[in-house]
């Protein structure tokens, strides 16, 4: 009987055991003290001012670890460099997952560079979650099982929402669109193109740029003679700057709608020229820390302090580490919810059940929600117009979906 008994201990202890490794195993990116995630962001290249979301992300999670972590793990951000080119994006991500043996992609940056990811990392189970895109393919649940898309509003809500404002003041209206020559810039058209219906070909003129180029000033003329009276500018800080200043060079002046993610002040606003973006409009779902309205707004002030101890180079004027700020908020959210269960699965579980989330850099009344049938954890914005010095807010928050 004794040796029955120790015998049944000894597999009890070899069973738990083994379960222990099989859950191990499971867990890739996964120790007792340590979570390891991966990214890739433009730190060089075309694009590199939205390097600034990388490292906010970085500095975040710093702040977390000193405060201990998540359910006492660090969390370990690998940030690897893309020059936002797709390839090396593919290539980074490769490194990410096959050498450090990440948990999860967080936040890396671009359209193609998401969708170039995305196959591979479905094929290795490795979840893709609040991806540096507002693009809406990445709700598509079909194509994109294991994706979340941003913590930002979908570029194709945005453009719906800017044709129904033109429309609501001009019912004739016709529309010029300057966009970048890929999903991001397709994103703005299939937008216009929701609201204006078959309408669309006959109202919408549309000239595209492709991250290469130096300047878009021919695409600038093209568009205004053709007679529209809306402009939409669906590029990136640098094209946008060179958009808003050409038509104002050129005496166009046009009900003019610019990319929220081109609306930095710093990099976009002031090489453009202050009066020459005065009247634009945009959308923003995130405080602005140069309003004055959010003074004395803790959330504000506790994002001040995160970043002048955690990314004290920073231009705090840039957005871009509201954004960052969010997006690491978020995903510590779902990370805690896991508890110590860190599998593939239960990390998707957990991203898709998001409820009510507040965070307090989003503008308020905005709140994360996502489900197993919804990957949008934000869909709401609210109008913004340029004064020639900052961005005002004006009227209630819409929703493009």
């Amino acid at each position: 009987m004794r040796s029955a008994a120790a015998l049944g201990a000894f597999c009890a202890v070899s069973f738990a055991t083994l379960t222990s490794a099989c859950i191990a195993a499971e867990m890739r990116g996964v120790t007792a003290t340590e979570i390891r995630i991966g990214q890739t962001m433009p730190y060089s290249g075309p694009v590199s001012a939205f390097g600034a979301l990388g490292k906010g992300e970085v500095g975040y999670f710093k702040m977390l670890n000193d405060k201990g972590g998540i359910n006492g793990r660090k969390v370990n951000l690998i940030s690897l460099d893309d020059s936002y080119a797709p390839p090396k994006s593919v290539e980074q991500t490769r490194r990410l997952v096959e050498s450090d043996e990440v948990a999860l992609i967080f936040s890396s940056i671009g359209t193609a560079h998401n969708t170039a990811i995305a196959k591979y990392l479905q094929s290795k189970n490795v979840p893709q979650l609040f991806i540096g895109s507002g693009a809406s393919k990445f709700a598509d649940i079909a194509q994109y099982p294991q994706a979340t898309m941003g913590v930002q509003a979908p570029f194709r809500y945005e453009a719906r929402l800017y044709a129904r404002h033109a429309l609501a003041r001009n019912p004739n209206a016709k529309f010029a669109v300057i966009s970048q020559n890929d999903d991001y810039g397709r994103d703005y058209l299939a937008g216009l193109k929701d609201v204006l219906g078959e309408k669309y070909d006959a109202v919408v003129t549309n000239a595209t740029y492709e991250i290469q180029d130096p300047t878009i000033d021919s695409q600038i003329v093209k568009l205004k003679a053709s007679g529209a009276d809306v402009f939409v500018i669906a590029a990136t800080p640098k094209f946008a700057a060179q958009a808003i200043r050409k038509s104002f060079e050129i005496g166009w002046r046009p009900m003019t709608f610019l990319s929220n993610v081109a609306v930095w002040i710093s990099t976009v606003m002031e090489p453009a020229g202050l009066e020459a973006g005065t009247g634009i409009l945009s959308t923003a779902y995130v405080k602005d820390p140069d309003d004055p309205a959010w003074k004395d707004d803790p959330g504000v002030n506790a994002w001040r302090e995160f970043m002048t101890k955690y990314v004290p180079e920073a231009d705090q004027h840039d957005t871009n580490y509201v954004n960052s700020y969010n997006s690491a908020m978020a995903l510590e959210a779902v990370l805690k919810a896991c508890g110590d269960d860190l599998s593939t699965e239960n990390i998707l579980k957990q991203a898709y059940a998001i409820h009510d989330l507040e965070l307090p850099m989003l503008l308020p009344g905005i709140k994360i929600n996502t489900s197993p049938s919804d990957h949008v954890p934000v869909d709401q914005m609210q109008f913004m117009r340029f004064t020639g010095k900052s961005w005002e807010r004006f009227g209630e928050l819409q929703t493009g979906n």
